[in-house]
């Protein structure tokens, strides 16, 4: 069904895409009229980190100004993304475990680059 020599161009999850064809583990089709979807299932949390807490609690008995340690904020973030590939029979989802904001915008850029191939495709 695919061609054996076309390189993927772009893998999100399990699922590939190459200059024609979108490739999911149960099986392939053209990526002509494909749609890509990304649903955004993380959470953030923000909270003072341990380190500023201990640094807080010793300096207090030199300076008071340590206590400005507390105002240190960090953020995580933890959760998945889904990313759903439609395309006549294959439909195929993939859920990927992210834990920061780079992973989240890697994987949102790699879903805006494989729409434009299949934009790309469907036009010619």
């Amino acid at each position: 069904m695919t061609d054996e020599k076309e390189p993927l161009l772009v893998t999100i999850g399990d699922i590939g895409f190459s200059q024609n064809w979108v490739v999911a583990p149960h099986g392939a089709a053209p990526l002509a009229g494909t749609q890509i979807t990304v649903d955004d299932h993380t959470h953030s949390v923000s909270k003072t980190p341990t380190w500023a807490i201990v640094v807080a609690i010793l300096g207090v008995f030199f300076f008071f100004l340590s206590l400005l340690f507390l105002l240190v904020r960090e953020t995580e973030i933890s959760g998945y993304l889904l990313v759903t590939v439609r395309n006549g029979e294959l439909e195929f989802s993939s859920t990927i475990p992210v834990s920061s904001a780079l992973q989240v915008q890697e994987f949102q850029g790699r879903a805006i680059y494989a729409r434009k191939l299949a934009a790309a495709v469907s036009s010619s």
